[in-house]
């Protein structure tokens, strides 16, 4: 299972990749290998302010339905529209194409608070 040692991950199975003061955000392997086939990936935060730990969107599955939840205070400034015609890049790509949103960094000391690699592989006993 991909895990990248450059990208931070939490414990609601998302992952945070910072360039600069954007965080590019999407789903662990992980969480969309629990999830099975995704068949819709929902964000309606786009120019909103979400608080960390808040809902962003949600992705739908085959059989189920999860909310995705902001790991870093900030607004969300771009959601990736490939997913509305291809939500199925968030199973074959998660850390590439299948990213979901873009957002400022409102608190960079939130960044300290995620988990690194290892972190995230001793969470999912990886």
């Amino acid at each position: 299972m991909s895990i990248p040692a450059e990208l931070k991950y939490t414990k609601d199975h998302e992952w945070v990749r910072v360039e600069g003061d954007t965080a590019i955000i999407g789903i662990t392997h992980f969480a969309q290998s629990e999830l099975g086939d995704i068949v819709y990936v929902d964000v309606d935060t786009l120019d909103e302010t979400i608080e960390k730990d808040e809902v962003f969107g949600s992705v739908e599955a085959v059989k189920t339905v999860s909310d995705l939840m902001m790991p870093l205070t900030g607004e969300v400034t771009e959601f990736n529209e490939a997913l509305e015609d291809e939500p199925e890049k968030v199973n074959t790509d998660p850390y590439g194409d299948g990213w979901m949103i873009k957002s400022t960094i409102a608190d960079p000391s939130q960044i300290d608070e995620l988990l690194s690699a290892e972190d995230y592989k001793a969470l999912i006993g990886a």
